[in-house]
């Protein structure tokens, strides 16, 4: 009874911090930036790769071109457009201290649209990250800011939404704003893990735990462990009513009654949301794209305002008594979960022995091989590693390099590190202005002009995995989907970009001698018909250069009418 009331208490307190958390906030100040009712295909805290997601993806029924209005009065602060990322975005600053994000927009309003549009011209650039005055472009509540669409990185239509702190740029969490989003449903549990603690979690790695269900409570048999230092790891998602897997809100584990660790996910910056990777299980992940959160908190995890303080996680099991576990799980509309099960401490296991050089969080280390060195700075891991790197003989005959192994892609590194390698042969200067450091992270691959620095190539990286030093002396190339001096329907032109290795770096089409505004849709470039090509124009000379990682340059001409 005494342990019962201990626990109503803690979890009352519990209640409290969610209340509180809420009233932080300002409560139906922001309206829903669409005119169809808020859906949410991903919430703020969801994981992603490397990175928390920082905002609200709200549904737009799979259509683009849905109106995207002001969340409230404001005004136009600063706008993106890039490749990547947020594709097209809109940041509007509002008076009560708060910045509103909205992104992977296909067109701002107009008068914006066609300030942007003529910056680009005037810049024959067209990726733009412009900053403006609060008169320049004042908004309402209500007004018609953009369209949505599916740029940037986007996979598929919707729009993404965040709200930030104006002064200290942190994302927080727009559930806390009191939207009015129907949510009935509590996280689920798929998955229970336990770590040894003794050790790095990287190795030897999770424990699975069989768990059952019975309606918004989940247990487990009696956890027995081989070592009186451990840790536990929970696979569980949160859904809202629609039905997409959400990200978990909040999470404790107690032991016997006693909060051992706890994590809530009110607020992120940019700066810090690579801290993910040292929140779950990286390798799990990565590997096997499994999804486990740590309900401890890792040595080289820094992350402010996330896990509670002096709390670790770590449980200490002094004696071989069977204890009570317990873990709940909480969305912000106060949805619970609980999985209850115990552990017990059987015979002690044995030690791991290290193979390599070991790595250690908040100390730093340069390692090297006989062509090889890399330096590792103080933040690079989150745990303890017992790296691995080494040379071997590269399997490709356009190498000038022995393959570097470093370590694995499925173990994570916080921050760039560099990367020196010597070349296994002399090479000319024409030869070296040609070489590209390219790394394979077994799901993909990455590739960066090498510089020079004496004889080693260098080029930074902030993932593990091989690499190799390339001479690319093949020329990148665009094509198009027309014939030559043929007449071009529809309301675009669009080329499709190609490189051996790496990347188009650079693109820059001119029409009948003059700089034309393409936008990057990932490896294909695309010109709306405007002003600039009218109809009935006569026969026009497209120009187009291009430059790929290694610094080659091609230059193509195409020939249509409209």
């Amino acid at each position: 009874m005494k342990i019962f009331s201990k626990l109503m208490v803690a979890i009352c307190f519990i209640h409290t911090i969610i209340t509180q958390a809420q009233n932080n906030y300002p409560q139906n100040y922001f309206r829903n930036p669409l005119n169809i009712p808020m859906q949410l295909a991903a919430n703020f805290g969801a994981v992603r790769t490397n990175h928390f997601h920082m905002g609200l993806d709200l549904r737009t029924n799979s259509q683009e071109n849905l109106s995207v209005l002001a969340a409230a009065d404001g005004y136009v602060s600063r706008i993106k457009v890039e490749r990547y990322g947020f594709g097209n975005a809109v940041y509007i600053t509002h008076p009560n201290g708060f910045t509103t994000v909205y992104a992977h927009l296909n067109k701002y309003f107009d008068k914006l649209d066609e300030y942007i549009k003529e910056k680009q011209y005037k810049d024959e650039k067209w990726e733009q990250d412009i900053t403006f005055q609060s008169g320049q472009f004042p908004v309402t509540k209500g007004q018609l800011i953009a369209l949505s669409g599916n740029t940037g990185g986007s996979a598929g239509p919707h729009l993404h939404f965040e709200i930030r702190d104006t002064q200290t740029e942190e994302c927080l969490n727009p559930l806390l704003f009191g939207f009015a989003i129907p949510d009935s449903v509590a996280p689920i549990v798929s998955g229970l893990y336990w770590y040894d603690r003794r050790f790095s979690t990287y190795e030897p790695g999770a424990n699975g735990i069989a768990v059952k269900k019975a309606g918004n409570a989940y247990t487990a048999d009696v956890v027995k462990v081989n070592s009186p230092m451990i840790s536990f790891g929970i696979k569980a998602v949160d859904k809202a009513n629609q039905g997409f897997n959400l990200g978990i809100y909040k999470a404790e584990i107690w032991m016997d009654g006693k909060l051992v660790y706890g994590f809530s996910i009110d607020k992120v910056s940019y700066d810090d949301t690579r801290y993910l990777n040292g929140c779950i299980d990286y390798t799990k992940f990565s590997r096997d794209k499994v999804g486990i959160q740590h309900l401890s908190a890792l040595p080289g995890m820094k992350l402010q305002n996330y896990s509670i303080p002096n709390l670790s996680g770590i449980i200490n099991l002094q004696d071989e008594n069977i204890h009570n576990i317990e873990i709940v799980l909480k969305d912000v509309k106060g949805n619970t979960s609980r999985l209850t099960t115990k552990v017990q401490l059987s015979n002690g296991g044995s030690g791991i022995t290290s193979s390599g050089k070991t790595i250690l969080p908040n100390e730093g280390k340069t390692l090297t091989t006989e062509n090889a060195e890399i330096s590792l700075s103080k933040n690079a891991v989150y745990d303890a590693v017992d790296f691995n790197m080494y040379e071997k003989n590269s399997s490709d005959g356009n190498t000038v390099s022995n393959t570097i192994v470093l370590q694995n892609p499925y173990l994570p590194v916080h921050d760039y590190y560099t990367l020196k390698i010597k070349p296994n042969r002399k090479l000319s200067k024409e030869e070296k202005d040609r070489v590209v450091v390219l790394f394979n992270y077994g799901s993909d691959k990455d590739a960066v002009k090498a510089k020079w620095n004496g004889d080693q190539a260098e080029a930074q990286f902030n993932r593990l995995g091989t690499v190799d030093l390339i001479v690319d002396n093949s020329m990148p190339s665009v094509s198009s989907g027309w014939k030559e001096g043929a007449v071009v329907s529809g309301g675009s032109l669009r080329l499709k970009g190609s490189t051996k290795v790496g990347d188009i770096v650079s693109f820059r089409a001119e029409l009948d001698g003059k700089w034309l505004r393409f936008a990057r849709v990932k490896n294909d470039f695309v010109y709306f018909f405007d002003e600039k090509c009218p109809r009935d124009s006569g026969l026009h000379t497209l120009k187009v250069t291009i430059i790929n990682s290694a610094g080659n340059i091609n230059t193509q001409t195409f020939t249509f009418q409209r």
